[in-house]
């Protein structure tokens, strides 16, 4: 069986609880960091394939950026399962034909500006869609993020939405998915970004590593099941 790529546009943001739910399956995976001068892989080669966040923007026009589009478009092309988180959500949803567009306020965190904690709401369209199988209509999730995509016209499906930056979830195609929000985040990722994100540097880790511990149970529970969910509709499971 061929395995999943992993692409990391940075470092410190890997695959968390993908990687765990891949381990306890047995999937292999092979993992390319960009960041550190990896190449962007062809996807054709693999089972699927997973974009990670990273500080970068879609808009780049950089060689390393521009590869990363076209490659998302093999994958679109082929229709090989893909999922996108953060950068990679909005880099599925530029190479699919929307726009990449800057936050009015960046989501940082797990509380909004007036305090309340971030949330995403199902669409029907994420009701029935099975990535979100076996899950509430709304959930907490973690943000880090200044931008956010407009969708095209035809070809993407809205499937979550927040109060902030409204397209939170999407499908372009038929198995290509992008997640706004971060939902593979584990606690030894968590501590490590609170000393090296440069938004999150500047809050109350006391705080925010209270906030984690109170939602962590239902978090992990939602990551989780969005993984799995994942690898099950790419055949993998």
């Amino acid at each position: 069986m061929k395995k999943i790529l992993i692409v990391k546009n940075i470092t410190h943001e890997g695959a968390g609880l993908l990687e765990s739910a891949l381990v306890q399956h047995g999937i292999a995976f092979h993992c390319e960091d960009l960041s550190r001068g990896g190449r962007f892989p062809d996807p054709r080669h693999y089972s699927a394939l997973v974009v990670l966040g990273g500080p970068q923007s879609a808009n780049d026009a950089m060689p390393v950026m521009q590869t990363q589009l076209r490659q998302i478009e093999n994958a679109l092309h082929e229709q090989i399962p893909y999922l996108g988180i953060c950068l990679g959500m909005q880099t599925l949803v530029k190479a699919g034909g929307g726009d990449v567009v800057k936050c009015r306020v960046k989501e940082i965190g797990f509380l909004d500006p007036e305090g309340e904690v971030y949330r995403i709401e199902l669409t029907q369209s994420g009701k029935d869609d099975p990535l979100f199988a076996g899950l509430p209509d709304n959930f907490p999730v973690f943000q880090l993020h200044g931008e956010s995509v407009e969708l095209a016209a035809t070809g993407m499906a809205l499937l979550a939405t927040g109060k902030g930056c409204t397209n939170q979830a999407v499908r372009v195609g038929k198995n290509a998915y992008g997640l706004q929000c971060h939902f593979e985040m584990t606690d030894t990722m968590f501590s490590d970004w609170l000393n090296i994100d440069s938004d999150l540097k500047r809050m109350d880790h006391i705080s925010l590593m209270e906030q984690f511990e109170t939602l962590r149970k239902e978090y992990t529970e939602t990551g989780l099941r969005v993984m799995n969910n994942f690898l099950t509709l790419a055949g993998l499971v």
